[in-house]
């Protein structure tokens, strides 16, 4: 055996074997789509008027702040509420607009506004709109990413459906509680933490009037009062109590930088949170400023604990409350990735059992069976022994797709399974090509071995013409395509590369051994 068909011969074994190490055992290697599955289908709507009338706030709070420093400091603006792209501001007069159209040039770029009476009406620039929805959108599509991946689903699907549209579509491979996913998806977890105005001494009161009679019926503009859950051992709500917070946040969310699952004193379920610099500074001279005052975590508006500050706090800290564990993990997962730019509307939910998944599985066996049957029959029949290389080709082909799915965690959906049936016929159709080609030469008298290198040479452009236009056709779909046809675009990918190694390769070296037998060959079952 000479140099060239030994090496040959090793590369198509090296191939052969990596392929079924990478997909063996087949059940734990191939990742099913939702499909084939079963799972969850969601189709989300962002509220972008939430993002709008949050940035609207924002920038109500910066123009009163920068009027105060430029020398208006009576003014004061309230947003439309059917609106969040309009204010008023109030508290201004017309010998002031010089120095209103000043702040406003400066720092509310994005508005425009017109003088009526002691007021000014703000409107939002319709650009300035289109940009925070399709911020909006794309925040929430990665933080809905980020929140999926942290709960370990394999093989999520979170795309935006359409083109600057606000919807966003989750398909969730093997996930049977939809409910909690919808819960981690939807849960805003807004963190505050808020020192506690009453009681000082530490406990909750029973009631809002009990805070309300500490201040003689009225509350301080400071002073908020937010309810709390008391919860019994197995985590139900039993009852309400409450507490008079500061309103001013010690720090918040934003300050987190990580938050993670753990056990508490009593090996109950609790989070550990660690903050940036920038937070670790301004929680230290907040404790330290305040020992012995109780300092209130409050998560979505709700009290989860009121501990008292019994030393200096910095960089690191816990939240406890009446937690389970899952509770806790969705807590984190959710801490982690931050809080959605907007709120969000289910519009449509689907449940894929896994008996329609195996139904998808069996009906696309069978296609796959029946196909390759007829491919295997007609190449034996029309080519006879040189039919069994196309066979061996076809064979391996079939390892180096699985292979390859497998070693790229790429999801084997139904599409997916129509792109390798049709790898079936174009793998053959390399073949056909390159046999129809030697029986050409064959014809014309040459000999065996002469007939079979003209009739790879003569058949590689076609070959190659015919496969690169089909790949670059498979990228655009991958490219463009959403989901289902992005499965069909991998799998159609990956067996035209294979297709090509085993037509050109593998075909050619067995042929290459039938000639390097010894003796000559005269006849070609071809």
């Amino acid at each position: 055996m000479n140099q060239s068909l030994l090496w040959r011969g090793l590369l198509i074994l090296a191939v052969a074997l990596a392929a079924g190490f990478a997909v063996y055992p087949p059940k734990e290697k191939i990742n099913l789509g939702l499909d084939l599955r079963g799972g969850i289908h969601l189709l989300l709507e962002v509220v972008t008027d939430d993002a709008l009338a949050a940035e609207t706030d924002k920038d109500i709070e910066r123009l009163v702040q920068e009027l105060a420093s430029a020398g208006i400091p009576g003014a004061s603006g309230v947003a439309q509420e059917d609106n969040p792209n309009r204010f008023r501001l109030s508290g201004t007069s017309v010998g002031q607009d010089g120095t209103l159209r000043k702040v406003v040039d400066d720092y509310l770029p994005e508005w425009d506004w017109s003088r009526v009476g002691d007021a000014a009406d703000f409107r939002r620039h319709a650009d300035a709109i289109s940009r925070i929805e399709e911020l909006a959108v794309v925040q929430a599509r990665q933080t809905i990413d980020n929140r999926i991946n942290a709960f370990g689903v394999a093989e999520p699907v979170i795309q935006r459906q359409g083109l600057g549209g606000n919807r966003i579509v989750v398909q969730l491979p093997g996930v049977d509680d939809p409910e909690r996913i919808k819960r981690l998806i939807k849960n805003t977890a807004i963190l505050e933490f808020h020192l506690v105005a009453y009681p000082r001494n530490g406990g909750a009161a029973n009631d809002r009037q009990e805070i309300l009679n500490s201040y003689g019926g009225a509350l301080p503009d400071d002073v908020e009062i937010v309810a709390s859950d008391i919860r019994d051992r197995e985590g139900v709500v039993v009852g309400t109590n409450y507490y008079g917070l500061e309103r001013r946040r010690v720090i918040t969310g934003r300050d987190l930088k990580d938050a993670r699952p753990g056990l508490g004193e009593f090996n109950e379920p609790v989070v550990q949170f660690s903050l940036t610099p920038d937070g670790a500074k301004l929680f230290g001279d907040a404790t330290a400023a305040n020992i012995g005052r109780g300092l209130a975590i409050v998560l979505d508006g709700r009290v989860q604990s009121a501990p008292t500050i019994e030393d200096r706090i910095t960089d690191s800290g816990v939240i406890r409350g009446s937690f389970t564990q899952p509770q806790v993990e969705d807590l984190s997962t959710v801490l982690r990735s931050g809080a959605l730019p907007a709120s969000i509307n289910y519009l449509y939910q689907n449940s894929v059992g896994p008996s329609l998944g195996q139904d998808s599985i069996n009906s696309g066996l069978r296609a796959f069976g029946a196909g390759l049957v007829l491919v295997v029959l007609t190449m034996l029949v029309v080519y006879k022994g040189a039919g069994i290389n196309a066979v061996v080709a076809l064979a391996l082909n079939f390892l180096i797709i699985f292979g390859a799915l497998a070693y790229f965690g790429a999801t084997l959906t139904l599409p997916g399974i129509a792109g390798i049936i049709l790898t079936v016929g174009m793998s053959v159709d390399a073949n056909v090509l390159i046999f129809e080609r030697i029986r050409e030469e064959l014809h014309h008298g040459r000999t065996v071995k002469s007939a079979i290198a003209s009739g790879f040479g003569k058949a590689m452009s076609s070959i190659l013409d015919a496969n690169v236009t089909t790949l670059i056709a498979a990228m655009f779909l991958f490219n463009f395509g959403t989901g289902p046809i992005r499965g069909f675009a991998v799998t159609l990918s990956i067996g035209i590369l294979a297709s090509m190694f085993t037509a050109i390769i593998n075909s050619r070296w067995i042929f290459d051994m039938l000639l390097a037998r010894g003796g000559r060959v005269d006849r070609l079952s071809i």
